[in-house]
């Protein structure tokens, strides 16, 4: 349930009022937007009819929010969220995702490999335009015989990159016993396999990182909201949403890009939305095409996979861009986003 406050209510009336919906077991999450002030009520409130809370001097309005899915819900927060990723961090550049303004490029290799391969392609994408570095240290693989990853090792290799180029990292959870590991990561991913992983998601939602949260391979738009309103709900409200492909009756790519989903996505929800186009379509030349469609839907930024050498690549080697493919399409990005009156 979702309650306007009156512009004119003191603050002691508001203070008065909150306290008495708590005092009856409701969870408040208050959104303070330019015209209005807007308080969601969480928990069941099948018990309570709006026009009790009409009667309070306080409330404007009060009305039934039909979705599952609460906090992520625009009804709740009508304003567009901004997460900034890097804030407070030393020597690094803080990237705000879902500012209007621009879209921030995710950019590096699929797989951390080893050392100078990673610190290679961090100043790389840097050089180009990213705005935050992406690695993987934990690697989901289909197969238990593919290359799985370094693991802390990764992660130390990251925050080396981080230190020179100034870049903030974003790598995948895989496990809650894996998140002590992640103190100075920047923005957390849950991957396509884990979208549904509950209690990886809570475990998340106690920390106050950057989540980027992945769609699952099947997984509808209402699913991957309710995988945000577990994050959300255990406290941490930085969540981005990240659509990578979805699986459908046809193989000519690895997956099928739901382009509908930004602005659907952005229609219903705040949380900012990211595409990731290397694994929509597993296919080299195809990507710098899905980056141009995903800046023209609207997306508030890119996830994309660069590999200083790609063929020689320990995972996802298909769909990797070369540091100068990488160039080229920022460039070409930049043309596009202009448009929209964005940066890169």
């Amino acid at each position: 349930m979702i309650v306007v406050l009156k512009k004119e209510s003191g603050k002691k009336n508001i203070d008065e009022f909150l306290e008495s919906l708590k005092k009856r077991g409701f969870g408040i999450h208050i959104s303070e937007g330019v015209d209005k002030t807007i308080v969601g009520l969480l928990g069941d409130t099948s018990k309570i009819d709006p026009e009790e809370l009409l009667a309070n001097d306080a409330v404007e309005s009060a009305e039934r929010v039909s979705a599952p899915y609460k906090m992520a819900s625009r009804a709740f927060h009508p304003e567009n969220t901004i997460v900034v990723v890097g804030e407070g961090q030393d020597g690094v550049t803080p990237c705000a995702i879902g500012d209007g303004k621009s879209v921030p490029l995710i950019a590096g290799p699929c797989s951390v490999e080893n050392e100078q391969q990673l610190l290679d392609a961090a100043r790389a994408v840097k050089k180009a335009g990213a705005r935050l570095l992406r690695g993987g240290a934990y690697k989901p693989r289909t197969s238990p015989y593919s290359f799985q990853g370094l693991g802390p090792e990764g992660i130390r290799i990251l925050e080396l990159a981080k230190k020179e180029t100034g870049l903030p990292i974003c790598t995948e959870l895989m496990s809650t016993s894996e998140l002590k590991y992640f103190d100075n990561v920047d923005m957390i991913q849950i991957g396509a396999r884990n979208f549904q992983n509950f209690d990886l998601l809570k475990e998340v939602g106690k920390t106050k990182k950057a989540v980027l949260l992945k769609r699952g391979l099947s997984g509808t738009i209402q699913e991957l909201l309710m995988s945000a309103e577990y994050i959300m709900a255990n406290g941490n409200p930085n969540v981005i949403l990240c659509e990578r492909g979805i699986r459908t009756y046809d193989s000519y790519t690895r997956n099928c890009l739901d382009v509908s989903a930004v602005p659907y996505l952005h229609k219903v929800s705040h949380l900012p939305v990211v595409i990731d186009p290397s694994h929509a379509c597993g296919i080299r030349w195809m990507v710098p095409v899905l980056c141009q469609t995903a800046v023209a839907a609207g997306a508030d930024g890119l996830e994309i996979e660069v590999h200083c050498n790609p063929e020689k690549a320990l995972s996802d080697a298909s769909q990797q861009l070369t540091p100068s493919q990488f160039e080229e399409t920022v460039a070409k990005l930049r043309k596009y986003a202009a448009v929209e009156g964005k940066t890169i």
